[in-house]
């Protein structure tokens, strides 16, 4: 079995965020697992709302006041945990602002209940604190930082999230396209073994839920941690295709049923799913072939 890297958001040919859009840098690009040094300069992010980016470009950034961590600004040297920023907005309402941060002291804090938790600074003097990946105290598992003043946080760019033209183009019926699962270890295992079954839930009934987009996939399943994920390359044989796109449609739930059509297509924002990402639902788990499991590194 291939081992390919899920790291989503640095092939601009495949991903709505690319590092590719950045321009060079000598400040160190540090590895998320590796700890930040004292005194250090690095990249970081910091997820937003395109209104908030415009304040925060021509004002600075001002402290949160909640957080795991209590006060300060929260940034991360992981693009992809930035991007899902704010969580409650569609993808395309999103701002990534590319950051020079000055960390200062760092105190390294990897599990909820730490005694410094949230008196790393008022009590101890720390500038930074650090929320290790993979350490269980969030759940996508993806590195964290809270900066407690907010001058040590300069904006370099903001980055937009850049649409794959492809995603938005409706899957024409008789064709065959690479989409993408996303599962867990287990699951991935029997499915390899055995092939798909129809779900039995989901916002357009039963079938198999897939999409063109590894953004997308490589979310799921939302209640695990990322290095606990996997994603399932596929190849899938569309058939006949019907879009739905808002929520109520007609066909919604009858798509197959009532009507014969073998894939329901949501199209990338428009407005069904939080993300605003593609979607599709195929009923015949025989039109889905895996091609490889990808796991993240």
């Amino acid at each position: 079995m291939s081992r390919e890297l899920i790291v989503i958001f640095q092939k601009p040919n495949c991903t709505m965020w690319a590092e590719d859009d950045f321009e060079p840098s000598t400040d160190p690009c540090l590895r998320s697992f590796s700890e930040p040094k004292d005194g250090q300069t690095y990249i970081m992010y910091h997820g937003t709302s395109k209104e908030a980016a415009k304040q925060i470009m021509a004002n600075g950034f001002r402290q949160s006041n909640f957080g795991m961590f209590g006060r300060g600004v929260y940034v991360s040297r992981d693009l992809q945990k930035a991007s899902r920023y704010p969580l409650e907005l569609l993808e395309h309402e999103r701002v990534v602002l590319k950051l020079k941060v000055r960390v200062g002291k760092v105190k390294k804090i990897d599990y909820q209940g730490h005694p410094m938790q949230k008196t790393w600074h008022t009590e101890h003097g720390y500038d930074t604190a650090w929320c290790p990946p993979n350490c269980g105290m969030v759940k996508s598992g993806l590195e964290e930082d809270c900066v407690w003043d907010p001058k040590r946080v300069t904006v370099i760019k903001a980055i937009y999230p850049k649409p794959k033209n492809v995603l938005f183009s409706e899957p024409r019926d008789g064709q065959t396209y690479i989409m993408y699962h996303g599962t867990s270890k287990e699951a991935a295992k029997q499915i390899m073994a055995n092939g798909f079954r129809q779900s039995n839930v989901g916002m357009f009934g039963r079938g198999v839920y897939v999409s063109r987009d590894l953004q997308k996939a490589s979310r799921y399943p939302l209640d695990l941690p990322e290095h606990e994920r996997v994603v399932l390359k596929l190849k899938v044989r569309v058939g006949r295709v019907k879009k739905i796109d808002y929520q109520g449609h007609p066909m919604q739930k009858t798509w197959h049923t009532e009507h014969g059509y073998d894939t329901a297509w949501c199209p990338p924002n428009c407005g069904m799913v939080k993300s605003g990402l593609e979607e599709d639902c195929v009923w015949d788990p025989k039109r889905v072939t895996v091609i490889k499991a990808i796991y993240p590194k």
